[in-house]
């Protein structure tokens, strides 16, 4: 079995569990200088875009495609090389499709979506200017597109307002909710999907503190709330948009109105997925390549689940003791440390809760 895998900076995450299945890798990057470009069987350097990775594809007879991106720009040219090559050449592309990334990389396109499908989302209107506003402040500032917090302000005050819409000529305004932040990962192929445990990310802040700068937790525990009901809704999210590989979804719990909220999907790995590895011993980035290879089903999910306690915090950089190698894999580490120079994590697990308190402080 021979797989081509797209960009270089996640394929470390996989890389143990590509050769323990003995598959020969054939990876492209746009980057020379990029990181994990010795793990490969074989590394193409092409220019940015999807033709690169489509003519390699088709010169070494790959079996299938799994791209590795964890950003939104390249999204809708992976999902229309999906639409070709699958549709000309028969090569599966394990990645959304051009429908579900066109909806959910558009903030807008995804509240339409959520009121289509009968999913409650906060109440939001598109301002074209300040004066427009008929929401209660606080309210949260957003433009269509984008990823990771940028672009998005939590406005106290119509003077807030003025400042956003000095540098944007219109704006996502949606009402504030206060209570607890929540992410699920749905992984989906061939018309079946599985919601895996909900991940508690923290509260929410008029500060509008980053998830990055937050200690995390799983399986999620919050009081009121039922995590049947968030696998639920990411599962109907995830059956509606009709489409393969990963879904990542943020939810908002308010227990003022005991009510769960959709705040916005995306069709890529995200940065919960070491945390959701670590609470439920399933991980999305080893599934996407056991889809490409034909062994992704339910019944295999189901026999995997496992149950943990887990947490990841940030520590900037890791000075404690070594992970066993491959450093990246759960099934031979109780603690993973991932992310780059000054802004690492360590996401760890136990069987308890007492003991997971004391792996951390082995550990930070």
């Amino acid at each position: 079995m021979k797989l081509l895998f797209i960009g270089s900076r996640l394929y470390d995450d996989i890389d143990w569990y590509v050769k323990s299945k003995n598959i020969e890798s054939v990876l492209t990057e746009s980057n020379e200088d990029a990181i994990n470009l010795d793990l490969p069987d074989q590394v193409f350097i092409v220019p940015r875009g999807m033709e690169g990775p489509k003519q390699v594809a088709l010169m070494h007879n790959v079996d299938a495609i799994v791209p590795l991106i964890g950003i939104d720009p390249p999204l809708i040219d992976i999902a229309r090389m999906k639409e070709e090559v699958e549709g000309e050449f028969g090569i599966p592309v394990i990645a959304a499709g051009v429908n579900a990334v066109e909806l959910t990389s558009d903030k807008i396109k995804t509240k339409e979506f959520y009121q289509e499908i009968g999913v409650v989302t906060p109440d939001y209107q598109i301002l074209n200017s300040p004066e427009d506003l008929t929401l209660d402040f606080p309210v949260v500032l957003k433009q269509g597109e984008g990823q990771g917090g940028k672009d998005i302000k939590i406005a106290k005050s119509i003077e807030d307002v003025d400042e956003y819409f000095e540098e944007f000529n219109q704006a996502l305004c949606e009402e504030f909710i206060e209570g607890s932040e929540i992410s699920i990962e749905v992984l989906g192929y061939n018309g079946e999907y599985v919601a895996l445990p909900p991940i508690y990310k923290g509260e929410t802040t008029l500060e509008g503190t980053h998830p990055l700068n937050k200690v995390k937790t799983g399986p999620c525990m919050v009081r009121g709330l039922d995590n049947n009901l968030v696998q639920h809704v990411a599962y109907q999210v995830a059956k509606n948009l009709a489409s393969d590989g990963i879904f990542e979804m943020d939810f908002m719990y308010s227990a003022k109105k005991n009510q769960l909220y959709a705040i916005e999907v995306n069709t890529r790995p995200n940065g919960t997925r070491y945390l959701t590895t670590a609470t439920c011993g399933v991980n999305s980035l080893c599934e996407l390549v056991n889809m490409a290879i034909g062994e992704f089903s339910l019944s295999d999910i189901s026999d995997k689940l496992k149950y943990y306690y887990s947490t990841e915090i940030p520590v900037g950089n890791y000075e404690g003791p070594a992970p066993n190698v491959p450093v990246k894999s759960f099934e031979y580490n109780d603690f993973v440390v991932h992310g780059p120079t000054d802004y690492q994590r360590v996401t760890a697990r136990a069987n308890s809760k007492e003991d997971l308190e004391k792996l951390i402080e082995k550990l930070v």
